[in-house]
């Protein structure tokens, strides 16, 4: 079985710090009201401007923060740190919250980003109360508070749930917020349970058309993996049950087989291996959900050693995927 250890936080951690700041290439999420909108990444965005786009700027955070609190002795720690202290002061802080201002800008990054900032929020908390992350988890509180409040406008207006393996995700987004939003805004984590249970509680006998080509998410699995975040443990079971009845006999058989990448160059091309990470997150997830030694805890285990080795060797080596493949790696790896 794969695992996190020190050598590959290390190499994870490097590909973060270089990312993180570097302001282009660059694919903005931004609507233009006036020539006036016409700015660059780091005038929009003090502290996420890098990583190509917001949503993978602010996940290479949480990866450095999560590594940071797992392996405090890292070579890259006083880097960390003091990246942390520079970019995320009151007045940055205050820059993001500013942009979510704009009327335009109110599906800015919605819903992976929105997922994506909590869980950032939710791992620097985590961080102890002297550690010099602390500070930074303060600071990044009142961004965090505008999603949240996102979450509880939009969820009463989404009457379905987007089944995609990208941005749009629902479920993703979900699972990403729920650790963050359970802890700070009970009744905003009642209406995404609620919300999961109405949009997915009635699913069965899924029948897992994916991937797709551009796909860095299984729709299938994503569900599974979001409903056993909002279940009791038992429930989860039933309901996964008649979800996935024949997962332990290894159908449907699109599940269990890693996606080939034929162009790491591609951008979109590249989601591939981001698909094989992701998918043995979830495939560890739903392994944890059932009894030990069980025939499908066997075959999801499996299917998650075989997905992650398709895909550790590449996290590096081109920027359409070196911008973010670490982070799901380290999801694959470590969970939430």
């Amino acid at each position: 079985m794969h695992i996190l250890t020190q050598e590959l936080a290390e190499k994870f951690s490097a590909l973060a710090l270089a990312h993180v700041s570097r302001e282009y290439p660059n694919k903005l999420d931004h609507v233009l009201d006036s020539e006036a909108d016409a700015l660059g990444p780091r005038a929009l965005h003090p502290i996420f401007f890098g990583s190509f786009d917001w949503h993978s700027c602010v996940h290479g955070y949480w990866l450095l923060a999560r590594l940071a609190r797992r392996y405090p002795n890292i070579s890259q720690a006083e880097r960390i740190t003091a990246l942390f202290g520079e970019r995320f002061t009151e007045a940055n802080v205050a820059a993001e919250c500013a942009y979510l201002g704009r009327p335009s800008a109110r599906g800015f990054e919605r819903p992976y980003g929105w997922g994506w900032l909590l869980a950032l929020q939710a791992e620097l908390d985590q961080h102890p109360e002297n550690s010099p992350l602390a500070s930074a988890a303060a600071r990044l509180r009142p961004l965090a508070a505008r999603f949240v409040d996102r979450f509880a406008g939009f969820l009463p207006l989404c009457d379905y749930p987007v089944r995609t393996g990208v941005h749009s995700s629902t479920a993703f987004a979900l699972r990403l917020a729920a650790d963050y939003v359970e802890a700070e805004a009970p009744q905003v984590y009642a209406l995404m349970q609620e919300k999961a249970l109405r949009w997915y509680g009635g699913d069965a006998s899924a029948q897992a058309w994916e991937p797709s080509q551009d796909d860095f998410l299984s729709p299938t699995l994503m569900e599974a993996a979001c409903m056993r975040r909002f279940m009791a443990p038992s429930a989860f079971r039933t309901w996964l049950a008649a979800f996935l009845p024949r997962a332990a006999d290894g159908a449907p058989a699109s599940l269990f087989a890693p996606a080939r990448v034929s162009d790491r160059t591609d951008g979109k091309i590249a989601h591939l291996d981001g698909l094989n990470f992701s998918r043995a997150w979830c495939w560890r997830e739903l392994a944890a959900s059932q009894p030990s030694g069980s025939a499908l805890a066997r075959r999801a285990e499996d299917a998650a050693r075989l997905h992650l080795s398709a895909s550790l060797a590449h996290v590096g080596g081109d920027y359409m995927g070196e911008h973010w493949l670490a982070t799901f790696a380290l999801l694959a790896l470590d969970g939430l």
